[in-house]
């Protein structure tokens, strides 16, 4: 990670964590804000967390054999982490493997429940990911789950999935654009 500059660094942190690279969770809408603050990964035993950081490293390196057999292993340790699949999940669309992804993402969101830290960020992950794959209706959905569990980063993309939003966006462009000419 050393020889990445301060851009990379946080375009990886927005891929690996996406709610903490858009923005913070607002609690000020949300009813219970311990659910939310749980940090799953920071329940993961050490040896865990270490295997883990080698598999992201491994991923950040395009790496992606060694990576993928480190995400196995540690999933074999705790499989039924949604955080060690939320990464796997972000592994695999950096290898172009997004269907990998979309399956990882989906056993993240029930193993979570859509709750907690991991699942709002398992919710945001398919969100973008069926916004990429021009599902946006599915990705409505899981941004108004996230959205309603207190992350702003899904706020901010439902607005962006909203067509009059859209349109006002691109009339606001255009106005400025004229007025920055003259």
């Amino acid at each position: 990670m050393e020889r990445l500059s301060e851009r990379d660094r946080v375009v990886l942190n927005v891929i690996f964590d996406p709610i903490q690279g858009h923005g913070s969770i607002d609690f000020s809408e949300n009813n219970d804000p311990d659910a939310l603050n749980q940090n799953e990964r920071d329940a993961l035993p050490e040896n865990i967390l270490n295997i883990l950081k080698q598999a992201i490293s491994h991923a950040e390196s395009e790496n992606f054999d060694e990576s993928f057999r480190l995400f196995e292993e540690a999933l074999k340790k705790v499989p039924s982490s949604p955080s060690i699949l939320n990464d796997r999940a972000q592994a695999f669309r950096l290898a172009g493997r997004d269907n990998e992804a979309l399956e990882d993402l989906h056993m993240a969101v029930k193993l979570s429940q859509g709750k907690g830290k991991a699942g709002i960020q398992a919710l945001c992950q398919r969100g973008i990911l069926y916004r990429y794959m021009k599902e946006d209706q599915k990705a409505k959905e899981d941004f108004m789950l996230a959205a309603e569990a207190g992350s702003s980063f899904a706020k901010s993309q439902l607005v962006s999935l909203n067509p009059y939003a859209a349109m006002c966006n691109a009339m606001l462009r255009e106005i400025i654009l004229k007025s920055t000419r003259h």
